[in-house]
């Protein structure tokens, strides 16, 4: 089947904005069950530069009420956001830091309305690889240590002060999504593989098989039903423009770092000339010196010699 390439955006919008699908993904990939989800879409806006068109780069947020192993209920914050480029990296950190601003109205127990903080989970797809972890799917979590003793308290010890202070975080490389269907997660991440990219197309893959697997069947009408909009496939397009834009601009930067290199290559050079000359100088100062006392020593003989000579 022909499907829109998630990797997009508005795509990626398109598909989360599915509350059953959203729900379904990220269940899978926190593993732990999610019994509701509330989408909370924000927006960052980027300008053509030549048309002055507004191009929306979407980061979302979910509030959610996980249901955890030992059947307790909580309330969390999951941002997820997604990367094509390295630089989309620093509005990672600035989204990151907003939801850490937010918190929940609650009523307490003397009934007044209190705003609490909300723990986070941030889950991010990368479309580049990261320089050194070769791995498709990451997990950072929390770990409490005795920092004396050197030994991890127990799972179960939980501190709402730590928990609203640290979060866990989930890293998924594209690049390295396999063929491999060994797990849930697998499977469904497999909508995302690049390697059914169509050739000469980077709107559209062809995921080419039909799956007995509810939430992937899901995922791949959707993607599918999403290749048929027009102004799905013209955001597409801006996407690729403001991409071509970004990668313009790096290599701008790139050659602009290369002559500043060069530039203190040539400038080092000089220096050292520069040094090298100097001591030379003194050297051959030190020479002249040197000469200068031994002809006055010579003048002074040489009076001495006609003074005895009268």
């Amino acid at each position: 089947m022909i499907i829109a390439n998630p990797i997009y955006d508005v795509v990626f919008k398109y598909l989360l904005e599915d509350i059953e699908i959203a729900r379904g993904l990220l269940s899978t990939i926190i593993g732990e069950e999610i019994v509701t989800l509330t989408l909370q879409p924000q927006e960052l806006s980027l300008r053509k530069m030549q048309t002055q068109e507004v191009i929306r780069i979407i980061r979302l947020d979910f509030k959610a009420v996980v249901k955890t192993k030992t059947g307790e209920k909580k309330m969390i914050l999951i941002e997820l956001q997604k990367a094509r480029k390295l630089f989309d990296i620093m509005r990672f950190r600035h989204y990151l830091g907003e939801n850490y601003k937010k918190g929940e109205e609650i009523l307490s127990n003397k009934g007044e309305t209190e705003t609490k903080p909300i723990p986070i989970i941030t889950i991010y797809f990368l479309g580049f690889k990261l320089e050194k972890i070769e791995v498709a799917v990451i997990k950072v979590n929390r770990v409490y240590t005795d920092v004396n003793t050197g030994e991890a308290l127990s799972k179960d010890t939980k501190e709402p002060f730590i928990e609203n202070l640290t979060h866990d975080c989930y890293v998924i490389q594209i690049p390295f999504l396999g063929e491999n269907k060994r797990t849930n997660l697998e499977k469904v991440l497999r909508v995302f593989n690049q390697k059914f990219k169509i050739r000469g197309d980077r709107h559209r893959l062809d995921f080419g098989e039909s799956t007995d697997e509810p939430l992937v069947q899901k995922i791949i009408d959707r993607l599918n039903r999403a290749i048929a909009s027009d102004e799905i496939l013209a955001e597409m397009d801006a996407e690729d423009e403001v991409e071509r834009l970004f990668g313009k601009i790096e290599k701008q930067l790139e050659e602009a770092e290369k002559q500043l290199e060069e530039s203190e290559k040539n400038n080092l050079a000089k220096d050292k000339k520069l040094k090298e000359n100097t001591a030379k100088l003194k050297e051959n100062t030190a020479k002249l010196e040197e000469k200068d006392s031994e002809i006055e020593i010579l003048r002074k003989e040489l009076e001495a010699l006609k003074k005895n000579k009268k």
